[in-house]
């Protein structure tokens, strides 16, 4: 049956009377005629009502293309169209030369480029006849041309640094931002693959990370109607929510903003103090998490759900940390490590809430690349870098600085090299259909979880009346979502002598690795005002114990042949299930609850890099590892 007839069966059922049809298309196999329904009579198939999410969506809603300047004056020559298709699923030839490809397509995409300078790189290359006009524009265009391209870039960077637009002409920023619009409209096919208009906002006040993502629901023309914001407008996030006010407005459409990289900032990321210095109030908390639903923890740059130092009885905490400073002027101090952290972040945003009856940190979390390569690269046998001057077999694959220590008496302690990357993440999104509307109201809603890079499906449900068996029925999801709230969601006010219960499932990437453990971490505010967190243990494979404290002392083994960078699925399962009722449970008090799913452990890149180049990184090189998930939040609020 046609997509589009659909509506016409709900609604000639739901309204109790006949309703004919449109005429079908005689090329069309199957016709549907006034004959076949049977207005008021149960329907054989039972899911004609079917409304809740039913597939993951994968993506990456971070990725640059040549039209960002750090990417394209550094090597990069692919551009949106060459990333929407690769996306897609196509070959192509990145731009030293390799071929690549993914080993399955995603399903959406959003070209994230840096709003600052959009497009500098390709106009330099066309010689654009605006950019010529422009003084600074003609002298990068110069320099470029001459052969001095990395003279040029630098000069670009110290201007960016000193937060001064060099080429203040919005003629040059449009044209940019309306071929990007162009491309993604190209390839957007809605229920095949999805292509979301958007941009990087790049605040770095002092060097400090405060990036934001930017993600418009809606179509070419709406887009059009505006330009990217820049960190030349303004470095405070409330500027950039007045931005996204103010498109709404004028379009009648709908933006979100995703922040990504609190390891870098400095601990402004979950401050509470606005950028001048005041304390956070109930306004700034709604407004926040109206405009920042969701999070982006997890990417190249380091994993962002737990540190080491916080969270010091999480064996696993300790993955992929960057936290040696900011981009290469500040070093890190510890009492910043609270506020750049999702789970710290999220203990600090129940302790706020406390305060000013508004929650400002409770935000679901989506992984996605940050590569500049315009390739959404996350398999750690198919990683193309994070610049084009690391991509495979290139020289600088383990010792180009990712991040450099810019300061004058710097030793060089603040330097983060390529090798200390990691090839995460995506986002999973659970909707109904393929399209710009279901996952961008999925990511509003907050029903998305992150990995880092592999496809592992999860699923978790809360409620009241769940019981243990119950995780094995084959209506598993209806039940959930009729009795109970998806991640994303939020209890309020238990049953007396009721405890939370959780359903959950996750399934391994059908082209990755069995799984070692599902885990619940939970975050509450005690009678002190504290916040606290515990781990939790909720299903292991391999017929393990798990013990009275909630935990599985006995790892889950190793398979991992690093010199032929090989494993096997011998140990772990491929599908895990956990039934939870949370034993430390007190309904006066405020809780959030997520999942976190381990795989056995796993070569890195790393390792594949070695045995397929011949190439050796440093020893301290990460040589094996466990990818993992992290669902979004699910909240308890007691009822007064």
């Amino acid at each position: 049956m046609n997509a589009h007839t659909s509506p016409f069966l709900v609604s000639a059922i739901a309204a109790s009377a006949w309703v004919l049809l449109p005429a079908i298309a005689p090329a069309q196999d199957i016709a549907v005629t006034k004959e076949d329904i049977s207005v008021g009579k149960k329907q054989y198939s039972p899911y004609l009502h079917q409304s809740y999410p039913n597939r993951v969506f994968w993506g990456d809603t971070h990725l640059h293309t040549s039209y960002s300047t750090d990417a394209g004056m550094v090597g990069n020559t692919l551009g949106p169209e060459e990333a929407l298709r690769f996306a897609r699923g196509e070959q192509v030839i990145s731009s030293t030369g390799v071929p690549a490809r993914l080993i399955r397509p995603l399903d959406f995409l959003v070209v994230a480029d840096h709003s600052e300078n959009l497009g500098l790189a390709p106009m330099i290359e066309e010689s654009n006849p605006e950019l010529l006009k422009d003084p600074m524009g003609k002298k990068y265009h110069d320099l470029v041309k001459s052969g001095k391209g990395w003279e040029a870039y630098q000069l670009w960077k110290k201007s960016g640094a000193e937060r001064k637009d060099s080429m203040p002409n919005p003629a040059l920023q449009r044209t940019a931002w309306d071929e990007i619009i162009d491309a993604v409209d190209q390839y957007n096919q809605p229920g095949v693959f999805t292509a979301f208009h958007g941009f990087e906002w790049t605040s770095t006040p002092d060097l400090r990370n405060l990036h934001r993502n930017v993600i418009f629901r809606d179509d070419a023309k709406a887009a059009r109607q505006v330009l990217p914001f820049s960190f030349f407008d303004s470095a405070d996030p409330e500027d950039l929510w007045d931005y996204m006010e103010a498109y709404e407005k004028k379009t009648g459409g709908r933006a979100l903003a995703i922040p990504h990289g609190g390891n870098l900032s400095q601990g402004l990321m979950f401050a509470v103090e606005t950028m001048s210095g005041q304390p956070i109030d109930a306004a700034y908390a709604k407004r926040r998490m109206h405009w920042e639903p969701i999070y982006e923890v997890t990417q190249m740059k380091g994993d962002g759900e737990a540190h080491p130092l916080l969270s010091p009885t999480d064996e696993f905490a300790d993955y992929y940390q960057w936290d040696k400073g900011d981009f290469g002027l500040n070093p890190k101090e510890p009492q910043m490590l609270p506020h750049e952290y999702a789970r710290s972040a999220l203990r600090i945003g129940l302790e706020q809430q406390a305060r000013l009856g508004v929650n400002p940190f409770k935000f679901g979390m989506i992984g996605s690349t940050d590569s500049h390569t315009s390739l959404a690269t996350t398999r750690e046998e198919n990683y193309f870098g994070k610049f084009a001057g690391a991509e495979p077999g290139t020289e600088a694959r383990f010792d180009d600085l990712v991040s450099q220590d810019l300061r004058e008496d710097g030793d060089g302690s603040l330097n983060v090299y390529h090798w200390e990357s990691l090839a995460s993440g995506l986002a999973g999104v659970w909707a109904t259909e393929n399209t710009r509307e279901a996952i961008w109201d999925a990511m509003a809603r907050k029903e998305v979880y992150a990995t880092t890079g592999t496809r592992m499906l999860v699923r978790v449900f809360a409620g009241w009346d769940f019981e243990p068996e119950e995780v094995q029925r084959p209506d598993f999801a209806p039940q959930g979502y009729q009795r109970g709230v998806p991640m994303g969601g939020g209890l309020t006010g238990a049953p007396e002598g009721v405890s939370p219960k959780f359903m959950v499932r996750a399934l391994r990437d059908a082209d990755g690795a069995n799984l070692d453990r599902i885990q619940i971490i939970k975050g509450w505010v005690d009678a002190d005002g504290k916040s606290r967190e515990r781990v939790f243990d909720i299903a292991v494979s391999g017929g393990r114990k798990i013990d009275e404290d909630g935990r599985c002392k006995t790892p889950v083994g190793d398979t991992v042949d690093v010199p032929n960078a090989s494993y096997t699925n011998t140990i772990g399962d491929a599908v895990l299930a956990g039934y939870w009722e949370d034993p430390t449970f007190d309904p006066t008090q405020r809780a959030f609850y997520y999942v976190r799913v381990l795989e056995i452990p796993t070569p890195s890149w790393i390792a594949y890099d070695e045995k397929i180049f011949g190439t050796h990184a440093p020893d301290r090189a990460l040589r094996k590892q466990q990818e993992r998930a992290y669902t979004s939040p699910i909240w308890y609020s007691p009822s007064s």
